[in-house]
């Protein structure tokens, strides 16, 4: 089986992600990699074909990423998007200039021949997303232009021979009707590619890769009750046995019900070996008074890793002779979490974790990231075939600090009392609702230090307002707030209002991703 990946050159894209995910849903793994990479660099990763991302820069100003030229002497079939388009037409010998007409959101696009082959049984004008200043004036000697819009006389050129293709617009957005239809035409047509992965084959080369880095030490894995911790040791415990030991830190900080699922659900579908450790009260006096937000995660972090360092302690001093300590960690990483950190090692220590930030740099454990190649639904799926609940694996993404990112202002155990009980009546209309798997997050936020004048009963209440934050989103580097039904939304507050005395206002965030980010802190 061909396994060579498909990489994706980053310019800078605001959706080099979608791409690498649109790429999997073809059929092909994906890796992204930095739009500088050397023609020599991209041959030692052997790739099937290559991407090229869009990105915000002009490839004409001094300074804009630069497209290695000789990758096209390479003979691996390339695929040039927006900005990438506009590279490989400049490096391949066209024009590119700012045509003073830009093109920004839907766009008209009409192809300009019917002998296209990436645009082969597609209709001849059709929607597509545009986001461009500058325009491929005159394509490269030997490509046949094969579409336009009307600020980009060529808006997609291929030379089939070459197994080189591109388009000014993004194909990888749901706004280009039909962009994952050319995606896949030039991967499986134009580049006579099989499509071959899939998350099947993951959990097995996983299992025997794991078993193999571990030998017979011993690993031990920080679960927190959301879907990545939660597969990552399903996986780890199926290589390795009861040589894993999950350490479930209540940090105080969760939502209602949480710790009982961890508890009953996941050790009854794994049969994993579960220590908890209860330190709210630890984490409660380190956050005492902080109000910024960056420094609620840096102590969140500081006093999760010391929690966990302890608790590594007393595993080794019970283990008696089973080995030489405790070695390996392992963490649900994800594929945005290794992109969005520059890449990511994966070796001996740890520098900071994109879901709990601020880790200490001291900290020494071999890492074991089983899902470090992996999007969020392609780890879904792995959950669901390792059998573990429905409930944990469709949970919606939760920050590692937990609740204390969602009090704004500082932390304490009455705010937390009621965070959680507005929290807990969100969730439950959600799924009443049928509309748990329908959004992809629902941040409820405590404004702890604003106060809202209201009535209830027969005088004036100044209670705290709850922000609900219902977002849609594919990865989470983009989203839209959510529309739900404004019956719910009635229940929702309705319920908030009447069952939490603190609480006498309800407001609902409908700012996308940019400009606001999904969480508020």
């Amino acid at each position: 089986m061909d396994k060579r990946p498909v990489l994706v050159l980053d310019f800078g894209a605001q959706y080099a992600q979608l791409i690498a995910r649109r790429v999997r849903e073809v059929g092909r793994f994906s890796e992204i990699v930095p739009g500088n990479a050397t023609a020599a660099e991209i041959t030692a990763r052997n790739p099937a074909a290559i991407v090229l991302s869009g990105g915000p820069a002009s490839v004409y100003e001094v300074g804009a990423p630069q497209l290695d030229p000789e990758i096209f002497e390479l003979q691996i079939p390339v695929f040039g998007i927006c900005y990438g388009f506009q590279a490989m037409a400049q490096a391949l010998g066209g024009d590119v200039a700012q045509t003073g007409s830009r093109e920004y959101g839907a766009t008209d696009f009409q192809a300009t021949t019917t002998s296209s082959r990436i645009l082969a049984e597609l209709p001849s004008e059709q929607q597509v997303w545009m986001s461009h200043g500058d325009a491929v004036e005159r394509a490269p000697a030997g490509f046949l232009v094969v579409g336009s819009t009307p600020g980009a006389p060529v808006a997609a050129f291929e030379n089939v021979e070459r197994q080189l293709a591109g388009v000014q617009f993004h194909p990888e957005v749901v706004h280009t009707r039909h962009g994952q239809t050319m995606l896949r035409t030039f991967l499986l047509d134009i580049a006579g590619l099989e499509p071959n992965w899939t998350t099947d084959g993951i959990i097995q080369t996983q299992i025997e890769e794991i078993a193999q880095q571990v030998g017979e030490g011993q690993a031990i894995c920080g679960l927190s009750g959301g879907v990545d911790s939660a597969v990552a040791a399903a996986m780890v415990q199926r290589a390795i046995g009861d040589r894993l030991t999950c350490v479930f830190v209540d940090h105080g900080l969760l939502r209602a019900g949480e710790r009982e699922q961890v508890e009953r659900d996941f050790v009854a579908a794994t049969g994993v070996r579960l220590v908890t450790v209860d330190a709210a009260d630890r984490f409660l006096a380190a956050l005492a008074g902080v109000s910024d937000p960056e420094q609620k995660r840096k102590i969140i972090g500081r006093e999760f890793i010391r929690v966990f360092e302890s608790a590594e302690a007393e595993l080794i001093a019970e283990s008696g002779d089973r080995g030489d300590g405790i070695r390996f960690l392992v963490q649900g990483t994800l594929y945005p979490d290794v992109v969005e950190s520059g890449g990511g090692s994966g070796t001996a220590n740890i520098k900071s974790h994109h879901n709990v930030g601020g880790l200490p740099e001291d900290l020494e454990f071999e890492l074991i990231e089983p899902l470090r190649t992996l999007f969020k639904d392609e780890v879904r799926d792995v959950g669901e075939q390792l059998g573990l609940p429905a409930e944990m694996v469709w949970r919606h993404p939760f920050p590692g600090p937990g609740l204390a990112i969602r009090i704004v202002g500082a932390v304490d155990a009455d705010r937390l009392r009621i965070l959680r009980a507005a929290d807990a009546i969100v969730r439950a209309e959600l799924s009443d609702a049928g509309l748990d798997r329908d959004i992809w997050q629902l941040p409820v936020v405590l404004l702890a230090d604003v106060r809202s004048v209201g009535v209830q009963g027969d005088g004036r209440s100044y209670g705290h307002p709850i922000v609900l934050r219902p977002v849609t989103s594919e990865d989470a580097m983009t989203a839209d707030w959510a529309r739900l039904p404004n019956d719910l939304l009635a229940r929702v507050s309705s319920r908030i209002t009447n069952e939490v005395p603190e609480v006498n206002r309800v407001v609902l965030d409908i700012t996308s991703k940019p400009p606001g980010t999904i969480e508020w802190e």
